[in-house]
């Protein structure tokens, strides 16, 4: 039996396999959801997502970039000011996200999604 285990762990699918290597990285989602409402400067953002430090948020935008989600815009300024936004593929999200949004509403306690239970 112990075969048949070890074969369902490998057909986990793929795409999902994914999803959660990008999505399960801690603030993703929440970047993700605040450009879902327009694209946003990096203070916005930083100031958007409480907690986030501005090294982990460049990184993560670097990810998104990576990924086709987000594109970084130049405004030379003065004075220069760098936006960010969704392309099609990151926008494409919403609807998911919004149904996890659902979801963890009927299903999970504050306590479990933030581990403080203090929320936003």
């Amino acid at each position: 039996m112990a075969d048949n285990g070890e074969q369902a762990c490998r057909r986990v699918d793929g795409g999902i396999s994914r999803v959660f290597a990008l999505f399960g990285k801690r603030w993703t989602g929440q970047i993700v959801s605040v450009l879902l409402q327009r694209p946003v400067h990096f203070a916005e953002l930083r100031r958007a997502i409480p907690g986030i430090s501005e090294r982990m948020l460049s990184d993560r935008l670097t990810e998104l970039g990576a990924a086709g989600l987000v594109i970084r815009e130049v405004d030379e300024g003065p004075p220069l000011r760098v936006a960010y936004r969704l392309t099609e593929a990151g926008a494409a999200m919403e609807p998911a996200l919004k149904e996890l949004g659902r979801w963890a509403d009927t299903y999970l306690t504050r306590d479990d999604a933030t581990g403080s239970g203090t929320g936003c």
